[in-house]
């Protein structure tokens, strides 16, 4: 049951009627008062109740994992989708036979279903999220690559005396490669260019 009209007193007892039935809490709630009632006269004679309408807000973090499923559903890979949050901080696990499909050659379908999947999380909240999808541990070993490609491409710009700039990703892979080579003092990282095609330069000092 997401709508009611509920009826009471005065417009807040209605109102706590109306959160009662829907077993909610007045931030998941729209609600429109339909009238605002009459005591009458001594309380009684003339008396009229109020009555609101009560409309329950989509979860946003239940619509996400709808959508994450019907995707799943669609791309042939029926799939469970397991739910951490810390905070604004969203992560959905993905498990399935099939789950190879949607993470895709080298990550590209998974990094579009998170892209839209804080699309929709967002579309139903008052409050921003970050969302993060990850499927058969994909995210870590992403990680550990892209740790490598770093040191090794650092090394290649130090001894070339050359920058380097990367292929475009996501700017939490980015992150990586920053963090990655945050102790490097041979180098430098930055990134260029817009979204979708924004990327890393690791570029060398030069050397009086």
């Amino acid at each position: 049951m997401n709508e009611i009209t509920a009826t009471g007193q005065s417009v807040t007892e209605a109102v706590n009627s109306a959160l009662a039935q829907l077993n909610t809490t007045k931030d998941r709630i729209d609600i429109t008062i339909i009238d605002e009632g009459k005591k009458g006269i001594f309380g009684i004679f003339g008396s009229r109740p109020a009555v609101v309408k009560a409309v329950k807000k989509p979860d946003p973090i239940e619509e996400a994992k709808k959508f994450l499923l019907d995707i799943g559903e669609k791309m042939g890979a029926l799939i469970e989708v397991e739910v951490k949050q810390d905070g604004k901080n969203v992560q959905f696990i993905l498990s399935g036979d099939k789950i190879a499909i949607l993470i895709g050659k080298r990550g590209q379908t998974i990094n579009s279903l998170q892209y839209l999947t804080q699309l929709v999380i967002n579309r139903y909240s008052n409050q921003y999220f970050n969302v993060l999808l990850d499927a058969e541990d994909y995210r870590k070993r992403r990680n550990d690559t892209l740790i490598q490609l770093a040191e090794r491409l650092a090394s290649k710009a130090v001894h070339t005396g050359q920058k380097i700039a990367l292929e475009p990703m996501p700017s939490y892979e980015r992150k990586v490669i920053h963090s990655a080579l945050a102790g490097n003092r041979k180098i430098k990282t930055y990134s260029d260019g817009n979204d979708p095609h924004r990327h890393i330069v690791i570029e060398p000092f030069k050397t009086k």
